[in-house]
């Protein structure tokens, strides 16, 4: 069919306009279509990833359970070396750190810990391992290190632990008054706790005498 006058004009303007901008368009199609495919490609390599943590750290936790010591150290490693971004690394080395810790072997503990407190992306491991390094500081008879610790800003739900510890680290200071005013606000704090907590709190409390 043939196009009339019009129409061949509509045509001719559209192939200029195309060799003018058809490369243009294209690359910009190209790198829309590269982007999408990089981002499938990375939210699969995220999803891989933490698969395989999953499972690592599944095999940590046995370990741990199992009492396992060589497991651990594996699990362990591989998880902080292989898959340090995943919350897993940073579960697999408070777990891990725990196991030492149990096991008196506080080195290992404390390397597990500060690995957290550098590495982990969640704040909440950040508190949890801040408080566990402090409990160490107080066994090697540290509780100016301890109470350094402790000082560092943390989540409010910490807050009753956080307390009681800087009460124990005073303490150790021989600053009796100061460890009860600690001890007070632990309690005041443990809103959520459970009463063993509440307990163990009101006892050092106690045994401070009035």
């Amino acid at each position: 069919m043939a196009l009339d006058l019009e129409e061949q004009e509509q045509v001719a303007e559209l192939k200029a306009w195309w060799r003018q901008h058809g490369n243009l368009i294209v690359s910009v199609v190209l790198a829309a279509a590269v982007a999408f495919a990089g981002w499938q490609g990375w939210r699969w390599y995220g999803a891989s990833q933490a698969a395989q943590a999953a499972a690592v750290f599944d095999a940590l936790a046995k370990a741990a359970q199992g009492g396992d010591a060589k497991a651990v150290r594996d699990s362990a490693g591989t998880l902080i070396e292989s898959y340090p971004r995943t919350l897993y690394a940073s579960m697999g080395a408070l777990v891990a750190a725990r196991f030492h810790f149990d096991r008196s072997d506080l080195k290992a503990a404390k390397a597990q810990l500060e690995w957290v407190l550098e590495r982990a992306p969640s704040d909440e491991f950040r508190d949890i391992a801040r408080l566990r390094l402090a409990a160490i500081a107080l066994d090697e008879n540290a509780p100016d290190e301890a109470l350094k610790l402790l000082d560092a800003k943390h989540g409010a739900a910490y807050e009753s632990q956080y307390a009681a510890m800087r009460g124990d680290a005073l303490l150790a200071k021989n600053q009796r008054a100061e460890a009860r005013a600690a001890y007070q606000l632990a309690l005041e704090k443990a809103v959520t706790e459970q009463s063993a907590f509440r307990e163990s709190v009101r006892m050092r409390l106690e045994a401070l005498g009035s």
